[in-house]
């Protein structure tokens, strides 16, 4: 995974701020391998209980981890009880880490 240890713990640390002490997080996608460069990160943020404002949830998050990454894009999904599963969310689960 291409993300330092710093980077890691700071956007764990927004998670549980943004979603909860319960709150997980996971990568997915192209930052998972470690011969590529660049990219963005992608974030799903997994959440036990039902959110009212779940696009307000992702933009914070993008934009604190986006910050621990100097500027670099952050894609954000939300995992919730309440909200609508897609294929995306499949993929987030199976190819993902959690941090």
């Amino acid at each position: 995974m291409r993300l330092t240890d710093e980077q890691m713990e700071a956007i764990r640390q927004s998670a549980r701020q943004i979603g909860g002490e319960l709150a997980r997080v996971r990568v997915f996608g192209s930052r998972l391998d470690d011969s590529a460069r660049g990219g963005d990160l992608d974030l799903m943020l997994e959440l036990p209980e039902p959110v009212d404002n779940p696009a307000l949830m992702a933009a914070q998050l993008a934009a604190r981890a986006s910050r621990a990454l100097h500027g670099r894009k952050v894609d954000v999904l939300i995992s919730a009880p309440n909200l609508m599963r897609l294929p995306i969310h499949n993929i987030a689960f199976q190819e993902g880490q959690l941090l």
